[in-house]
């Protein structure tokens, strides 16, 4: 069967990005004519000069004509277009303006297409009319009658004769085809490995693109981790409090009332939250980040109270000359705290401790396991991976585990005040 022959080779040439890659080398012919009109003129009204040196004179316009064409923004981001759909190379567009050196790659670029376009363009043309021209002899094409011709044929005289004898021109003139697609093919690939390096991003846009791309998924984790603080200890401490507003709603209305005020303002706080985080994922103009310091920490402790906890804090220190983001940090990471001893508790007393210091900020969370959990586990591995993430960035220690039927979470954050 045929389709069990392979010939070396056939397989890049019969690929459809070969023959687009090829179509994109010789498009740079007719798209850089009116360049060449433009550069032709003034080498043509120089009427006394040599024309060796019209010529250089003609050649060093063009190139200058084309390297301004490169310079131009839109230029890269068609030829951009074009790499990406007729070469089918993946190639992506710099966020800014280039800079420096890299302002000269597209302008290269042009001027190798340009060339390359007509190197292909000439040299695949002089093939096919190579091969052409005996085939056309032997048909009697050329108007002179087929019992005998003599060509001049790469530099030889030969004769095209009739018939037979004559039939050694098919087999040439299939070589000479194979050989301009083999040319066309080559330009191809010649254009698919300089795109990358002259069109694609260079070593800085590659840094800044990552660079960029780090900021945005950094502020993303970020977001994240806010909505996991926040949304979850609401969802937590609101779960709890339903329940008990729903077991005391006919035997003490008051503690019910005050679990369902529980609630409340729980939402209202997770509203503000999810507003900001929402605000910035769809690139609005967003209200300044809820500012819940340590100073809210006295409501917080209310709320969990509200949920029929019992709470033991000790609190000490001056909370007030902490640095702002320090205290927000340790509200976020008390709060997480919290929320896991809720969730995974034994339900036994919390006992919560602050001590800020002059260099030192100390927090600690310890509450009872729940009979079986005596270790980690599955005991809040993304709070806890969260919390890991803060204090590494606040360069503090975390340490958490279980301690005998207890589970302890300790956090100690240094104290930098500003001169």
């Amino acid at each position: 069967m045929v389709r069990g022959i392979r010939i070396p080779g056939s397989g890049a040439l019969l690929r459809g990005t070969t023959y687009r890659g090829a179509l994109f080398a010789l498009v740079a012919v007719p798209a850089s004519v009116p360049l060449m009109v433009l550069a032709l003129v003034p080498a043509l009204a120089w009427h006394r000069g040599p024309d060796a040196v019209k010529a250089l004179v003609f050649l060093l316009l063009w190139a200058a004509l084309l390297g301004v064409l490169g310079l131009a923004g839109v230029t890269r981001r068609v030829l951009l277009r074009a790499g990406r759909r007729l070469l089918g190379v993946p190639l992506s567009a710099p966020a800014g303006r280039p800079r420096g050196a890299d302002r000269w790659r597209t302008p290269l670029w042009v001027l190798l297409h340009a060339a390359l376009g007509w190197a292909t363009a000439l040299l695949a043309g002089m093939l096919l009319l190579a091969g052409l021209v005996p085939v056309g002899s032997w048909l009697g094409l050329l108007g002179k009658p087929v019992s005998g011709e003599q060509l001049v044929w790469f530099g030889q005289v030969v004769r095209v004769r009739q018939g037979w004898p004559g039939a050694w021109v098919w087999p040439v003139a299939a070589g000479c085809l194979l050989a301009a697609v083999a040319v066309c093919a080559k330009a191809a690939a010649v254009l698919r490995l300089l795109a990358p390096r002259l069109l694609g991003l260079s070593a800085a846009e590659r840094l800044a693109a990552a660079a960029q791309r780090e900021l945005l998924l950094a502020g993303r984790n970020r977001l994240a981790q806010e909505l996991h603080d926040s949304i979850g200890h609401t969802l937590t401490a609101a779960t709890i409090q339903a329940a008990v507003a729903g077991e005391l709603l006919s035997a003490d209305p008051a503690a019910a009332r005050a679990a369902l005020l529980g609630i409340e303002q729980s939402a209202r706080a997770a509203l503000d939250d999810l507003d900001y985080v929402l605000g910035v994922l769809r690139a609005e103009a967003a209200g300044t980040a809820p500012a819940r310091g340590l100073a809210d920490l006295p409501e917080l402790l209310d709320r969990l109270r509200h949920t029929g906890a019992v709470v033991d804090s000790e609190l000490s220190g001056d909370w007030a000359r902490l640095p702002c983001t320090l205290s927000r940090e340790a509200y976020r990471i008390l709060q997480e705290g919290l929320t896991n001893a809720l969730r995974h508790g034994g339900g036994g007393p919390i006992a919560v401790r602050v001590v800020a210091g002059p260099g030192e900020l100390a927090l600690a969370i310890v509450n009872s396991l729940a009979s079986g959990n005596s270790s980690n586990g599955q005991r809040g591995q993304r709070g806890l991976l969260g919390l890991r993430e803060r204090v590494r960035l606040l360069q503090g220690e975390l340490t958490a585990g279980p301690d005998g039927s207890q589970w302890q979470l300790a956090v100690r954050l240094p104290v930098r005040r500003s001169a």
